[in-house]
Parts: C-alpha cells; structure tokens; sequence
C-alpha cells in the first residue's frame, strides 16, 4: 500500500469522510484540499448500478462541459483528400492516414482524441491493439467516427469528453481545474450529472448513479449528495 504524504494527510483532516457534502459545501470545501503546487484536475468518481461484465449494461458516450475541462485537448484525425484540410482547418492538431498509422505502429500516441472518417476504419483496424487499451479507438458510439471531422473536431476541442465506465463499473473524468471560479466548476458538474444520467444503459437495473465523489487530482475526496440534480433520486 502507498503512503500518503504529509500535505495529502493534512487535507483530509478537514473531510469528514461519513459526511455526504452538498455541491456548494463541496466547492467551498475544494481549495484547502486541493494543497499541489501545480493547477490540479478536478475530478468526478461515479459508482454505477451496472454489471460491466455485460454488453447490455456498457456506459460510453460522450458529454459537453460548458466550460471545458481546463485541458488543452490534442485531436488526431484519420483521413484523407479534402477532409485532412477540414480537420486542419478546424483545429485538429494532427491529421492524415498512412504516415500516422506507420507512426502509432511505431509506438507514438501524443494525442487524447482520435477521429475517423468511416471509409479509414478497415486501415486503422490494425490499429486496436494500440489504441484500444489508451480508449483512443474511434468508435461511432463515441461520435470518433464521422464524415462531418470539422465538427467533430471543434466539439472536442471546446469541452467535449469521452466517458466509458472501468471494469468495476465506475466512471472517473475530469470536469474542471482547482483554478475555475467555483461557479463554473458547479455548472459543469451539474451538466456532466445530467448527461451521465442519459446515458443509462438499457440493462442497467434499480438505480444507476449510487454514489459521487469529488477529488483533486493529489488530493483526498468528498462523498456528494447530488440527487437534487438527477430525475432519480
């Protein structure tokens, strides 16, 4: 088991970590647990009520963030002709087809985003054993496989996330840095809560968002109440 260091151990004195915080407590909470020296993530934890070992009760999809996540996003898009001059026109940082396939061959993958227009999906199937385990997979599920790139790209650009629930059947994601006012980091959350809820799979049984947390990258969590918020409380 690691050891938590002395600013991680001090900042959770100050939780008490029976307590179920409102949103607001939670935010006004925030800057004395959130102790790095460097401008950290601000993240949600969600248990949810699916079994991930089927395919019925699967949580991907994507959700917006009014305010962004704080994160410059890198987007590498996989086309070609005209459409590798969209991309590039719309902001992508990387755009193309055999050169960037040869180079993620080769072990390269300095990217968060990856887009696909349909007709490169045969090529970039070789692919998955790269990207697959980094969640860069396009997937038309996650609207990472489209013809219309210019979007696709401005929308990951401004906010845009990918979310997948983990093999325990958990969702982590960012939703702001500890510098945002805090009534940006409420308005993206409360968005983040409200799309996550939509994206309830159709096997899902009895209630779907059961516990919330938030936490500083470096820093200890805060259990939530968040159920004013959702249709299901």
């Amino acid at each position: 088991m690691s050891k938590r260091g002395k600013r991680y151990l001090e900042a959770r004195k100050l939780i008490d970590r029976e307590k179920f915080y409102t949103l607001d407590e939670a935010l006004e909470l925030l800057p004395k647990v959130a102790t790095a020296k460097f401008d950290e993530s601000i993240e949600l934890h969600m248990i949810l009520g699916i079994d991930p070992r089927k395919n019925d009760q699967q949580v991907r999809g994507n959700i917006s963030l009014p305010h962004g996540t704080g994160k410059t996003v890198r987007v590498l898009v996989f086309a070609k002709g005209e459409k590798v001059k969209e991309a590039l026109d719309a902001g992508a940082d990387y755009a193309g087809s055999d050169e960037l396939i040869q180079k993620i061959q080769g072990g390269w993958t300095d990217f968060d985003v990856a887009i696909a227009t349909p007709d490169m999906m045969r090529e970039i199937g070789r692919l998955g054993k790269v990207l697959g385990p980094r969640g860069l997979m396009p997937s038309p599920k996650s609207g990472t496989v489209t013809d219309d790139v210019a979007n696709a790209v401005k929308d990951f650009k401004a906010g845009k996330i990918e979310v997948r629930n983990d093999k325990s059947g958990n969702l982590h994601f960012a939703v702001g840095k500890k510098s945002f006012d805090a009534s940006k980091l409420k308005e993206n959350i409360i968005e983040a809560l409200q799309q996550i809820e939509k994206l309830r799979p159709s096997g899902a049984k009895g209630k779907f968002i059961r516990k919330v947390a938030i936490a500083p990258t470096m820093g200890p969590g805060m259990k939530l109440n968040v159920s004013e918020f959702l249709t299901e409380k």
